[in-house]
């Protein structure tokens, strides 16, 4: 029998039309004979309205707190699919993260996945039940309930898949796949048939928003093949991600990424001596800050200046926590920029071929885009532009590469 894990965003049940539109999805799956488990999240903006509704209470709420009440936007998400399908005569019963086995790490927020404990489902899936599972939720060893951040609802799913050994898993949103640059900013983009868990997980990472990198790390881990779907165009064939794909493929680069605004923190005259990176990065990990794309200038008079980007909100704590290091790495001065944003291109292969790099910086200078920074790795170069200019070089580079052009 087949078994398939399922996945709904927000944007896929944002409203009773929506969850019965779903219902019929599954249900037509379910009485086709597959077992069927399946992840939702929190109606359309339940979440920020919850964010918001904590606001208006303090301005300093507790991180397990916070918990509770987000968790509660997936729950009602995974109990009204539930009721939509038994109104199609189907057999159907809700599960929080907790009882369907999911447990976590301590960590409020940015909990990760420990285990599962999957008796909970089997037995349900045995029963004959199609199993809702709230998604973005578990409970820690010392039975709290956590939630797993951004994105949260994507690991679930791929977790559950693993855990269940499910034939397939599938992620449903408001697109049609993974197009090769946002659609929204390139009118021409185009669907991929499929891409490899490393090229996803650079795109997901470097800005694409259709899967959250930690989903796709589970998936190469585990092995698990996720195909990327339409709820609104279900009959659309939708990407695959995967290990492998097409081999030799002619243009190495597969799609553009992009983040719309980033915020740069130049740390000045730090001493050029080993260690100074490691006291600096450290802390600033430790206060939860990612750190992206990091620049170091050349040693003048064994004086260097470190450079590196941030969330544009995770500006003002870098500041604060280098602040503190000051009197230790004997920095001169902390400068600040938020009026940035990144473009990426990715391709496996790109490392191995030569021009890609050069092709990228004579399309963005054609186009009058200055390059504030570079970063690159195997399969990826990313460059710092100014945020005003960034929907420009996607297009610029999108063209420059032929990606519209199967």
């Amino acid at each position: 029998m087949t078994r398939t894990v399922q996945k709904y965003g927000g944007s896929s049940v944002a409203s009773p039309t929506h969850l019965k539109r779903v219902a019929n999805l599954v249900a037509t799956r379910a009485k086709a004979g597959e077992e069927m488990v399946v992840v939702v999240s929190a109606m359309g903006d339940t979440t920020d309205e919850l964010v918001e509704l904590a606001a208006q209470i303090t301005n300093r709420p507790r991180a397990r707190e916070m918990d509770m009440l987000l968790s509660t936007g997936e729950v009602v998400s995974s109990s009204l699919l539930s009721m939509a399908l038994h109104e199609l005569g189907v057999e159907a019963v809700s599960l929080t993260g907790p009882q369907a086995g999911i447990r976590t790490d301590a960590a409020h927020a940015r909990a990760r996945i420990a285990s599962i404990k999957a008796e909970r489902l089997e037995d349900e899936l045995t029963q004959g039940n199609v199993v809702i599972v709230a998604g973005f939720q578990g409970i820690s060893e010392d039975g709290d309930l956590t939630t797993l951040g951004r994105g949260g609802s994507d690991t679930t799913a791929v977790a559950l898949a693993a855990a269940l050994d499910a034939n397939t898993c599938e992620i449903y949103t408001d697109v049609a796949g993974i197009f090769t640059a946002d659609p929204r900013v390139v009118p021409d983009a185009r669907p991929l048939g499929d891409i490899a868990y490393d090229e996803m997980l650079e795109l997901a990472t470097t800005g694409a928003r259709v899967m959250h990198a930690r989903a796709v790390e589970l998936g190469a881990i585990y092995d698990v093949e996720i195909l990327v779907k339409s709820t609104f165009d279900p009959d659309a064939p939708g990407t695959i991600i995967r290990r492998e794909t097409i081999m030799e493929q002619g243009n190495k680069v597969r799609a553009i990424a992009h983040e719309a605004r980033v915020g740069k923190v130049t740390v000045r005259g730090v001493p050029d001596q080993p260690g100074i990176a490691a006291k600096i990065f450290e802390p600033l990990s430790e206060a939860g800050i990612s750190v992206d794309t990091i620049v170091q200038n050349a040693s003048i008079e064994r004086l260097t200046d470190l450079t590196f980007t941030v969330e544009p909100g995770d500006i003002a704590g870098a500041v604060e926590v280098i602040e503190r290091l000051m009197p230790e790495i004997k920095a001169q001065e902390i400068v600040t920029a938020d009026n940035l944003g990144t473009v990426s291109v990715v391709g496996t292969g790109m490392a191995s071929s030569p021009g890609y790099a050069a092709r990228m910086f004579r399309a963005l200078t054609e186009d009058g885009v200055n390059i504030e920074m570079i970063s690159t790795g195997d399969i990826r170069i990313t460059c710092v532009v100014e945020a005003d200019r960034v929907a420009d070089a996607v297009r610029a580079l999108h063209s420059a590469f032929e990606l519209d052009q199967v």
